[in-house]
């Protein structure tokens, strides 16, 4: 049996600017810009199990955590709603969230379809 030599384990990683360069970035994320629609039909699943609710202020997004709380804000009106991500979406790739059906009458943009919004996760 041939034998490999041990490298040294390290208790604890010394911080190094990389890793706080990504933490700033991680925070910078926290807020983003972009289209949002919404959609409304009846029932069905949603990627995360639960049961889709277009009355209940929900979302869905390509890649934030399920749970995750987000306030929507309308660029045009300034109006805004808070969110919970329970879907994957949206399929159009010009967008970033599909809003449920009570979160874009909170909005008012159910008449638009498509919104400009800022989004920041709480």
């Amino acid at each position: 049996m041939k034998s490999y030599p041990q490298q040294p384990s390290r208790a604890v990683a010394e911080p190094t600017r990389g890793s706080e360069n990504a933490s700033a970035n991680r925070s910078l994320k926290r807020s983003f810009s972009g289209k949002a629609s919404y959609y409304s039909y009846r029932g069905g699943k949603t990627a995360s199990g639960s049961s889709f609710n277009r009355d209940l202020p929900t979302a869905a997004h390509r890649s934030l955590p399920f749970g995750t709380r987000v306030r929507v804000t309308d660029l045009a009106s300034n109006k805004s709603v808070i969110v919970t991500i329970t879907d994957r979406g949206p399929k159009a790739p010009s967008r970033m969230l599909d809003l449920s059906l009570s979160a874009a009458r909170t909005l008012g943009i159910t008449d638009r379809g498509v919104a400009r919004v800022r989004a920041e996760v709480l």
